[in-house]
């Protein structure tokens, strides 16, 4: 375990006590970043500490953070509107960890996003927030007007050049909205679709400007780095991946929750010594590793260590490192079920097999479940793993990450398939 010193993202998070204002966190350290960043840095000098860290995204996709900041033009704010985005949109299904960070200490992200605005020269901030996050938007709008009163946002930040501001954004709600370019499109009072690229956000996001997007916990990483340094960073984690992680258990554990830990932390620790393991009575059978949009992985990954490398090998991906457990008592026919019905009816419609092929999928598990299946269907539903789990047969990420779960659900649970088809039922549902 960590020490308080060296947990960057959570050690001044009480849920009981709150989160603090500007004079607890800059007791705390808070504001020196910002500071050092803006009065003795140049932008540049700023991204390579950052690519030198090697802060790779944490939404998800993990790309590299500095290389995503480098791709920007290098006007500075003063000459060309950019805008920085918070993506704080958190609707994958079993993720929760931008909201604690949100609700426990908003003025961290209020400083990242001041780091990394002036890293690529943006002179407008936004934070898209999930619609039903009403206390994060609370606690937002007041940790922003707080730090506007005392000088960290607005014009001539520190007595400088840079001037620099954040709006909050309430989403109206669409999962696809965690892709980039479609939470742009949104934010332009338009159908949250995805755009072809090129171009991308970095030359041409919102309304054509040059746009960065960076989840919530990426940027709240960024006031650490640039006070404590790469190299720093880059010891906490077990691996190739530096810094830490915050991970998460949903299901039937003891504790379900959310923990900082060492990027690389094995799966095992995370869910029987952080988590407490399984409930009474029930055994654990498999699970996503990194939200719903990751393949199932079974007893034997537990002590493949969570990062982005490992988890790959293992079949799956990172992910959000947010684990959702599947216990022996839910029927994974079931479940798999109701993850497709979730993805279904939040496609966006934009192309054909993803608005098709989704409510398909989820009819045909439907009928399996309920114990009208055909052998035949288990054909149809592989062979759509292959027709929208494969890149570039559809417009965005969403389908492929629909059909993670499914496909690796189809192997590692063919016996539970088969047996809903032969007996016409859904075993444990009977056995219940």
């Amino acid at each position: 375990m960590m020490s308080p010193a060296e947990r960057p993202l959570t050690a001044m998070i009480d849920p009981a006590a709150g989160p603090p204002d500007c004079t607890a966190y800059e007791r705390a350290g808070g504001w020196q970043a910002a500071r050092r960043v803006l009065t003795a840095m140049t932008p540049a000098e700023v991204i390579d500490i950052v690519t030198r860290s090697r802060l790779r995204g944490r939404g998800g996709a993990g790309f590299g953070t500095g290389q995503k900041w480098s791709f920007v033009p290098r006007e500075p704010a003063s000459a060309r509107r950019k805008y920085l985005i918070a993506n704080a949109d958190e609707m994958e299904p079993g993720t929760f960890k931008d909201r604690w960070l949100m609700e426990g200490n908003p003025l961290q992200l209020v400083e990242g996003m001041i780091v990394a605005a002036y890293a690529v020269q943006a002179g407008h901030g936004v934070i898209f927030l999930r619609g039903e996050y009403h206390l994060a938007c609370t606690r937002l709008q007041d940790a922003i007007t707080e730090a506007r009163q005392r000088g960290w946002l607005g014009e001539h930040i520190l007595g400088t050049d840079f001037s620099f501001d954040i709006h909050v954004h309430s989403s109206a709600g669409r999962y696809i909205c965690g892709e980039e370019t479609a939470l742009l499109t949104a934010l332009e009072g338009r159908r949250a679709t995805p755009r072809s690229k090129p171009p991308f956000p970095q030359t041409g996001g919102l309304w054509g400007a040059p746009s960065v997007v960076n989840n919530v916990e990426t940027l709240c990483n960024l006031p650490h780095i640039l006070a404590n340094g790469p190299e720093w960073f880059l010891a906490l984690g077990r691996g190739e991946d530096g810094g830490t992680k915050i991970y998460g258990v949903s299901g039937r554990v003891v504790r379900p929750g959310a923990w900082e830990m060492p990027m690389g932390t094995p799966l095992r620790q995370i869910i029987e010594e952080q988590a407490g393991g399984m409930r009474p009575g029930y055994r654990l059978r498999a699970l996503l590793p990194g939200g719903a949009s990751t393949a199932f992985v079974d007893t034997s990954a537990l002590d493949v260590p969570m990062d982005y490398g490992a988890m790959e090998k293992a079949g799956s991906r990172l992910g959000t490192g947010m684990a959702i457990v599947m216990d022996d008592r839910t029927c994974p026919v079931g479940m798999i079920a109701n993850l497709e019905h979730f993805f279904a009816q939040e496609s966006c419609g934009w192309c054909t097999p993803c608005r098709d092929g989704l409510p398909w999928v989820e009819r045909l598990l439907n009928a399996i479940e309920a114990g009208t299946g055909l052998e035949e269907d288990i054909d149809q539903l592989v062979r759509h793993t292959r027709m929208l789990g494969l890149p570039g047969r559809t417009f965005c990420a969403h389908a492929p990450g629909a059909m993670a779960p499914l496909a690796s659900g189809l192997k590692l649970f063919a016996q539970d398939f088969a047996a809903h088809i032969t007996q016409g039922r859904c075993p444990l549902r009977h056995a219940a």
